[in-house]
């Protein structure tokens, strides 16, 4: 009889202990699904609140010798910067692109609050028909000319005939570079003419042709010109305009009319 009871108690050991590891199962089991939700709630709040949250820094950076930190932020001021996500830095781009000195912008972002901005300022060459400037590209635009930081020359001539001005003063202004003279004004006429201003006054006529070769002719004869003028006299004018020699036109000094 005992034995039989001995041999019951062992099955009554397994079932309990069957019981227990089922509840103990479930338990792990909700608490797993518990975690997960708890974990997808707090991973959907942090991304809404990413979602909302304002760009709060602005950095501005490049080559800027004219346009201004408060020309770009005025520029912007009508762009939502509430929501970093949504930001579009294409809009932010093309408004900074259209300031008079601005020749090219990059914008991106930079998580989790900036916004970057770098922006290459225009790099005027010459004055144009008195209310454009020339950059080194030889394209006219148009900007607040009192921001300049050096004196530049003034090259007049008919619309489309910018690049040939430029080309024509980087080769002239070379060449004169050597007698230590520079164009101040050159002129293009209608007719593709053309006339030259130099630093210390004298009026260069070259005409349509061998530009290159008039010039130095003027750089060959013109410090003997000078040795010849008159006591108060000053060169007004030299017209290269011909096939050989040249015409000299005087004035008196501080008196600009010809004589």
């Amino acid at each position: 009889m005992a034995t039989a009871m001995e041999k019951q108690l062992p099955l009554k050991e397994e079932v309990a202990n069957l019981h227990w590891s089922f509840w103990l199962g479930v338990a792990f089991f909700v608490a797993v699904i518990v975690a997960i939700l708890s974990f997808g709630i707090f991973l959907n709040k942090s991304l809404s609140s990413a979602e909302s949250a304002p760009v709060t820094s602005i950095a501005i950076a490049g080559e800027m010798p004219y346009t201004t930190r408060v020309d770009i932020e005025r520029a912007i001021e009508q762009v939502n910067l509430g929501n970093f996500f949504n930001l579009d830095v294409n809009d932010v781009q093309q408004k900074v692109a259209k300031l008079p000195w601005v020749y090219s912008v990059s914008v991106r972002k930079k998580w989790p609050d900036e916004l970057k901005i770098y922006v290459v300022d225009q790099k005027p060459i010459a004055h144009w028909n008195g209310d454009f400037l020339l950059n080194l590209n030889g394209k006219a635009f148009q900007a607040d000319v009192q921001r300049l930081v050096k004196q530049l020359p003034a090259f007049f001539g008919p619309e489309g005939s910018e690049k040939i001005a430029l080309e024509n003063f980087r080769n002239l202004n070379k060449l004169l570079d050597f007698s230590e003279l520079a164009i101040d004004e050159l002129v293009l006429t209608e007719r593709f003419a053309w006339q030259l201003i130099l630093n210390d006054g004298v009026t260069i006529n070259l005409g349509r042709d061998n530009r290159v070769e008039r010039i130095q002719r003027f750089m060959d004869i013109y410090p003997e010109i000078k040795l010849n003028k008159k006591q108060g006299q000053q060169v007004d004018y030299v017209d290269l305009r011909y096939d050989t020699g040249l015409a000299v036109g005087w004035k008196t000094a501080n008196n600009k009319e010809r004589v």
